[in-house]
């Protein structure tokens, strides 16, 4: 499909993401309407609507660049002042609230199939692929599709309507803790401490800091370093390892110690261990990683095709609307019901549908700071029971269709 600007025009791409991605930064910060919208959400809104006005292409190379390299190179600059006795304090609680809204996908993509089954073609393949997918990210979807093998074209129609729910969902998320009822429903301390911080004074995270060359230097050289050993770490585990044959523990085991972002982000943590005075002296990390993850949300935006998604399979957005509304409202009441906060239930339910890079976006636009290492780590958990969880409710609604 023909755009104003062609998808192999790198430089004019890279020039659009960038300069919209400043342009939400300088809108937040500059004006209360979107200050209340939050740049993250005015970054995607813009992609969204560049792309189907046609004057961006859905896809293109430069997208995949922001997902492999950008993303992985924003997650150590983020995590250098983290505190990690709190990582490991959230990390026990977020995990139990993760499994709860893993069950919400369970039971959502039950529900979704039993009222759609007569309607959308192959919609047991499709339930493997996307509980998987709402479980784990983009890897258990492309392994169900595999294993599953419905038609190429059943693929695409599932990744558009993917692709839209995301953005839709984020967008969710991100308004859920401007609501008052949410508020006067849940604990909220992390949204009360950054409005704590905004409402005390001007010298907030946002507010201008003293960054030399030096920190510069160091900030970018210490994550280059850390993702290029932690990928390379990563292949090599996956070549040395013998291939899992249908022994679940050891594909569990195989699926930890490979994964490359548990790597970067296990990594990263033992590096600020042992160097903790290094880190803590660095200037600029959270900002230079928060400029990066707001390319990544203007990113996220872009395919969402309103109008691909009316033309081919408007039914499968109403599948996987239904699968990630049920995980959200599953997620709410069973983390209310065991005293989580907001912020961390609305983490968990991200992690589920969009990763956990998508859910320490979240967590960073919106100032979450002390619940950005934990999430990475208990989201990763979904790309490893992802796939088990896919194949049994595959297998299982074969029967019924």
């Amino acid at each position: 499909m023909k755009t104003f600007i062609a998808a192999d025009d790198v430089m004019s791409l890279w020039a659009i993401i960038v300069i919209f991605s400043s342009l939400s930064i300088y809108l937040e910060l500059k004006f209360k309407w979107a200050a209340k919208i939050s740049g993250a959400i005015l970054a995607l809104i813009f992609a969204l609507v560049l792309s189907n006005i046609k004057i961006i292409p859905t896809e293109s190379i430069v997208y995949d660049q922001v997902w492999g390299f950008i993303i992985p190179l924003a997650l150590p600059l983020l995590l250098f002042q983290i505190d990690i006795k709190a990582i490991w304090k959230e990390s026990g609680r977020l995990l139990g609230i993760f499994l709860l809204s893993s069950i919400g996908t369970v039971v959502g993509t039950f529900i979704a199939f039993f009222l759609l089954k007569n309607h959308i073609s192959y919609l047991d393949k499709l339930s493997a692929m996307m509980s998987a997918s709402y479980i784990g990210g983009g890897v258990n979807f492309a392994a169900m599709a595999l294993k599953f093998d419905p038609p190429k074209d059943v693929i695409s129609a599932a990744v558009v309507a993917d692709n839209l729910m995301t953005a839709i969902f984020i967008l969710t998320l991100m308004a859920i803790p401007t609501i008052q009822f949410f508020r006067n429903k849940f604990r909220t301390p992390h949204i009360d401490e950054v409005e704590g911080t905004h409402n005390a004074s001007h010298d907030d995270y946002f507010s201008r800091k003293e960054i030399s060359l030096l920190d510069i230097a160091l900030n970018f050289g210490a994550a280059f370093f850390i993702v290029a050993i932690s990928f390379k770490l990563s292949e090599l585990m996956t070549n040395i390892l013998p291939k899992p044959e249908g022994n679940i523990l050891y594909e569990m085991f195989t699926g930890l110690v490979t994964d490359k972002y548990l790597i970067l982000t296990t990594f990263t943590f033992i590096l600020l261990l042992l160097f903790p005075k290094f880190f803590k002296q660095l200037n600029g990390s959270s900002e230079f990683g928060t400029f990066l993850i707001y390319l990544f949300f203007f990113v996220l935006g872009i395919p969402a095709s309103i109008p691909l998604i009316i033309q081919t399979a408007p039914l499968l957005l109403v599948f996987v609307f239904s699968i990630a509304m049920t995980n959200l409202i599953i997620s709410l009441i069973g983390g209310k019901l065991i005293g989580a906060d907001l912020e961390e239930i609305l983490l968990a339910s991200n992690a589920n549908i969009g990763g956990p890079t998508t859910a320490a976006a979240l967590a960073i636009a919106k100032g979450w700071h002390k619940l950005i290492g934990p999430i990475l780590v208990v989201g990763t958990l979904g790309y490893i029971i992802g796939n088990y969880i896919g194949t049994a409710i595959g297998i299982f609604l074969s029967n019924y269709v």
